[in-house]
């Protein structure tokens, strides 16, 4: 029998606050959700765009930084398995939901942009007065950067 394999790659925007709770182990437990865009030109030739909504979760010290972070319109890329729970309604209709447990992610964008760092303010600045001297005066246009 062939070994199973799950794993799930995304990136766009968190929709709403991280949701912080601990199991009754004390295990920190993070949900949140991302909106992932698409782009794609219709039978008819018009340009259309479809958003998906993918329901997320991390746990302990990954719960921990993305809720201390994070916050709605966070850009973030997210890697993990997939998994399925199923559950029925009070009314007996059976139900089910699909997804990812976070494994790794990268917060997108600047902090300008919304997106947030793992330094303090006090970190950050003593960083910024550093200068490399192989880094030219002039300010980097981050459009020029081929990737």
């Amino acid at each position: 029998m062939a070994r199973g394999f799950s794993k799930a790659i995304i990136t766009g925007n968190i929709t709403r606050d991280p949701e912080m709770r601990s199991v009754s182990s004390g295990t920190q437990v993070c949900s949140f959700s991302v909106a992932v865009n698409r782009n794609f030109r219709a039978s008819d030739g018009t340009q259309k765009e479809s958003v998906s909504f993918i329901d997320c979760v991390a746990w302990g010290k990954t719960a921990e930084v993305i809720c201390q972070y994070a916050k709605r319109g966070t850009g973030i890329l997210v890697s993990g398995r997939l998994e399925q729970h199923s559950y029925e309604t009070k009314e007996g209709q059976k139900r089910s939901r699909t997804e990812i447990v976070v494994e790794d992610f990268n917060f997108l964008g600047g902090r300008a942009e919304g997106g947030s760092s793992n330094y303090s303010n006090d970190e950050a600045q003593e960083e910024a007065d550093i200068v490399p001297d192989d880094v030219p005066a002039e300010s980097i246009d981050l459009n020029d950067v081929p990737f």
